[in-house]
């Protein structure tokens, strides 16, 4: 009776563990690579980079503002990674991406897409009074142990466009309503070019959580995520979030890593959470 118990227990265990699988997810603006900046190069950058994401150990990265040659740079650096996304110029390899790496020998990659942010999202446009094209990246993901899915969504918000900004707000929350049919986690990364009381902030949260307002574990980091490549700057812009819908938070933090000259890596923080399930 005794052994049967403990076996019973040891049963449990090792099932509660499995169902309550803790996922890394990490947004990180990474900043074009601008040939012409000789003072933050992203030659001088992408190593302490690839350092920060090994580190750190997110199975999905979120990223804005990556180039083809800077996509193509990370996805061979992370050996075990693949990643889904194109340019925002010509749905192919022209712009700047808003791509997902995910780590392939953990998750497989049912199905994929890109929309712009406009009145015409299947379309490459640019949205309402937005200066650029817009983009949000998406998969649907299926751990390959337990073979439970998730959705995850990545994006870029014009950094002038009010209304550009409220409405891609909308036409997000809709677009994660009309294909998570079954009612699946998603999580949505990016850089939002929003402080947190902000209207499409609000908009998003009126369907997902914001990750820092539910984190089991104090939020640990600065306050803000936009550094502007200036060391004496007071990190006080929030402006990149990740959220997530029926997910729980174990953790939410702003990584401040540097060069070792004190310089900063990207002219963002990365953000990093670490979820569970409900």
């Amino acid at each position: 009776m005794l052994l049967n118990r403990l076996f019973a227990l040891l049963l449990f265990i090792g099932s509660s563990t499995l169902c309550g699988q803790e996922i890394k997810v990490m947004t990180y603006n990474i900043k074009y690579d601008n040939v012409n900046d000789t003072v933050n190069n992203w030659n001088d950058r992408k190593g302490k980079l690839i350092e920060l994401i090994e580190h750190y150990g997110a199975s999905f990265i979120g990223m804005q503002e990556a180039l083809h040659r800077q996509v193509t740079y990370i996805d061979s650096s992370l050996t075990d990674f693949s990643y889904i996304g194109v340019g925002r110029e010509d749905g192919k390899q022209k712009g700047e991406y808003s791509e997902i790496h995910f780590d392939s020998t953990r998750y497989k990659v049912l199905k994929h897409n890109t929309f712009w942010l406009s009145d015409t999202p299947e379309k490459i446009s640019v949205g309402w009074d937005a200066a650029l094209e817009r983009i949000c990246t998406y998969g649907l993901f299926e751990n390959l142990e337990s073979g439970e899915k998730l959705w995850v969504f990545n994006t870029h918000f014009d950094h002038k466009g009010k209304i550009a900004r409220e409405k891609s707000a909308q036409l997000i929350i809709d677009k994660i309503k009309e294909i998570n049919t079954d009612n699946l986690p998603v999580i949505l990364t990016g850089d939002f070019n929003l402080a947190p009381d902000e209207k499409p902030v609000q908009t998003i949260k009126g369907y997902m959580k914001d990750g820092q307002e539910i984190t089991k574990t104090p939020f640990y980091g600065p306050t803000g995520s936009f550094n502007g490549f200036d060391p004496n700057r007071v990190l006080d812009r929030r402006i990149d979030y990740i959220f997530v819908k029926n997910l729980a938070v174990e953790r939410y933090m702003h990584i401040d890593d540097r060069l070792e000259n004190l310089k900063y890596i990207s002219d963002h923080l990365p953000v990093l959470i670490t979820v569970s399930k409900n």
